[in-house]
């Protein structure tokens, strides 16, 4: 420490100059909160003292989850560099950093929780555990994301009472264990201490996804999204909810426009979500319609190339693999595969049990041999948490299963599926799935009754969308005597 300079929560930071101190919090802020330009705050800090360590470390953080692996591990290097002589807590704080950086996600997490039972006010790694819980340790997620890392922000909830961050990290583990009601009260508190925080935002969507209520989750996000900074990465995810929110209504020009403007791959560069989120969006615009997605997948087959190339962490892998076989490059879905199979040869239980069997699935699904799907996809679901992300991104992967058994006439346990869903929440897509398995079971009371009330919740729909197709054909052929 130098000067008895600290920040604001009264932990001693070794730089020479305040203004660093307080640009570097400044930075904290646009990051944790999922605002733009959160470099340029780490940028400034380092320019107003260039042996300020941990400016360099924010920096390196921001540019790995950016996507920047190699700027990340160069400003990374820089900043361990400037170690000597600083605070132990800010030397362990770079080096957890410097961990998930370099590939060691398992060894970052056991520092984190260490670090944290000292410094339990330490902001930016529990954002870090958040990712490294969440996205993999090591490439592969953690089977107890999230109640373990509920339990970790329980750990230190006496301490950060005051911290909106923390409160909104609070949230969304609170949403992805069940806990809704409690989850938008911890988000709500956050936005009233910090209004625009998008990971409190991000929270309550979820809620709203989670309840099954569309049409609110679209009111409250397309309200809050008029106010937040557009060229923020954060923006793209928070505009694919809304597109979410929009398709579940049968909004499905919305849909295309919103991925127009505000989600295909060129809006942003260099970022996981520019891939994960166009992949499912085009993926579940396809399955739902039966025909190939309305928007081309250029954009996205050019970030998911790497996949075919070389490791990386699952979530990728599953949401490159949509994008190959939603396109028809066979060839690429072909390196991947073969990468994932040679992993398995070589003892890797978890591309072996997981991620290779959901891959060759989604293949499958592609190529319309719908049994195969099913049997390769099935043993993969108990575990399917392990990929990584959350509940409402690995729904496509849900869906994927449930529409394979629908086209397998494997319709008792597309039913199954489809009550334990609709026990959860009521979704109107799921309603109109339910019509569907009644009407290949010969229910046809059933399906009636089924499909008219996804007619009813869908009023408001676009008349051309696929949904509504069916609904008039079947409409059409009761009246013909035909169903």
């Amino acid at each position: 420490m130098r000067n008895g300079i600290q920040d604001r929560f009264g932990m001693a930071l070794s730089t020479s100059s305040a203004a660093a101190a307080d640009t570097l919090d400044e930075g904290m802020d646009r990051l944790l909160s999922q605002n733009h330009g959160p470099d340029l705050k780490f940028q400034e800090a380092i320019e107003l003292d260039e042996g300020f360590a941990l400016a360099h470390g924010c920096l390196a953080y921001w540019y790995q989850q950016r996507a920047l692996p190699e700027e990340a591990k160069k400003t990374m290097v820089r900043a361990q560099g400037l170690t000597s002589g600083i605070t132990r807590r800010e030397r362990q704080l770079i080096e957890a950093i410097s961990l998930w950086i370099f590939g060691r996600g398992s060894d970052s997490i056991a520092l984190i929780k260490e670090h944290l039972s000292e410094f339990p006010q330490e902001r930016l790694l529990l954002r870090l555990a958040h990712r490294l819980y969440m996205l993999g340790c090591s490439g592969a997620g953690s089977p107890n994301f999230p109640p373990e890392y509920l339990s970790l922000l329980q750990s230190v909830e006496a301490h950060c009472t005051e911290d909106w961050a923390f409160w909104a990290e609070y949230a969304f583990a609170h949403h992805e264990t069940g806990q809704l009601d409690i989850a938008m009260k911890l988000a709500q508190r956050s936005l009233d201490m910090n209004p625009s925080n998008a990971v409190a935002c991000h929270s309550m969507t979820h809620v709203h996804f989670e309840r099954g209520d569309a049409s609110s989750g679209e009111d409250f996000l397309s309200s809050w999204l008029q106010g937040f900074d557009a060229p923020a990465s954060s923006y793209v995810h928070l505009s694919w909810h809304l597109a979410l929110f929009e398709m579940a209504q049968g909004k499905y020009q919305e849909t295309l426009d919103r991925y127009e403007k505000y989600i295909r791959p060129s809006v942003i560069a260099n970022s996981m979500a520019a891939l994960n989120d166009s992949a499912s969006l085009l993926w579940r615009l396809q399955i739902y319609s039966d025909v190939p997605s309305p928007k081309p997948w250029d954009e996205v087959l050019k970030i998911a190339v790497p996949a075919a190339e070389g490791p990386g962490a699952a979530f990728r892998d599953a949401h490159a693999a949509l994008a190959f076989a939603g396109s028809g490059d066979y060839e690429a879905m072909g390196q991947i595969t073969s990468r994932l199979q040679d992993s398995a040869e070589k003892g890797d239980s978890f591309a072996e049990e997981v991620i290779l069997p959901l891959i060759q699935g989604i293949e499958a699904f592609a190529e319309e041999n719908y049994t195969e799907s099913v049997r390769l996809m099935e043993p993969v679901f108990p575990q399917l948490v392990r990929i990584g992300g959350s509940h409402a991104q690995r729904e496509v992967f849900e869906d994927t299963m449930l529409e394979a058994y629908i086209r397998a006439e494997q319709f008792e346990k597309a039913e199954a599926m489809l009550y334990s869903r609709l026990n959860q929440r009521e979704s109107v897509r799921d309603i109109f799935w339910l019509g569907r398995v009644q009407s290949g079971q010969g229910q046809s009371a059933e399906a009636d009754s089924s499909l008219s009330r996804a007619a009813q919740r869908w009023s408001g729909a676009d008349p051309d969308t696929p949904e509504i197709r069916a609904l008039n054909k079947q409409r059409a052929a009761k009246v013909d005597g035909r169903g």
